[in-house]
């Protein structure tokens, strides 16, 4: 396997198309999480994992069950979201039993990973035919393909949390800033985000 194609699969998730500043996936937890440091590392390390076991698991229905039984167009969608929403469901009992004050400060936003957008995003090109990286990888063989959706997951929650974690720090500070009244909250995090976004677009062209 060639390894410029994993460092290009890097470079791409967490840069050029970061999920949540290219693509506008997962804007919810954005806006929601992003007040405190503390949560947004906490949320990106949570979405991190569930994108990593999601890319895992639904490769194997993908490759081992979807396609062979030619039910890929009618049960992709709902069986995707039926395993993003199981290991929701556990990273939040591990949470409440282990870390409870992140699992309360995180709050509702917690079990709305099952309907993050980003999470079944990066599933659906995982394995989707428009992924040509992907595609060359399936080729070789199985494990090879394992390995890139598992290494994308993690680059692609990286990527998450990168974006949680500079919004963190721009909303900190602004809590401390002259902001007009009717700007403060929610619209000034909105001017940040797509400010933000502008600035991610300086990444492409890199691979």
């Amino acid at each position: 396997m060639d390894i410029n194609l994993f460092i290009n699969i890097a470079i791409a998730s967490i840069l050029v198309s970061n999920l949540v500043l290219t693509k506008f996936l997962g804007l919810c937890p954005f806006i929601g999480v992003t007040r405190k440091t503390e949560s947004a590392l906490g949320m990106g390390a949570a979405v991190t994992f569930v994108m990593f076991l999601a890319s895992v698991v639904t490769y194997f229905l993908y490759q081992l069950i979807l396609v062979p039984a030619g039910l890929l167009l009618p049960l992709k969608n709902p069986m995707y979201i039926l395993v993003i929403a199981t290991l929701v469901q556990l990273v939040e009992m591990f949470l409440r039993s282990k870390v409870p004050e992140l699992y309360h400060s995180l709050g509702v936003y917690l079990p709305l990973i099952t309907t993050n957008c980003a999470v079944l995003g990066l599933a659906l090109l995982n394995t989707a035919d428009a992924a040509a990286e992907m595609k060359a990888l399936y080729s070789q063989s199985f494990s090879a393909g394992l390995l890139a959706v598992s290494w994308r997951g993690i680059c692609a929650g990286a990527g998450f949390s990168l974006a949680m974690l500079l919004m963190s720090g721009v909303r900190e500070r602004l809590q401390y800033a002259d902001v007009p009244k009717p700007m403060k909250g929610v619209p000034i995090a909105f001017i940040s985000a797509a400010l933000m976004a502008m600035a991610f677009l300086g990444f492409t062209g890199m691979i």
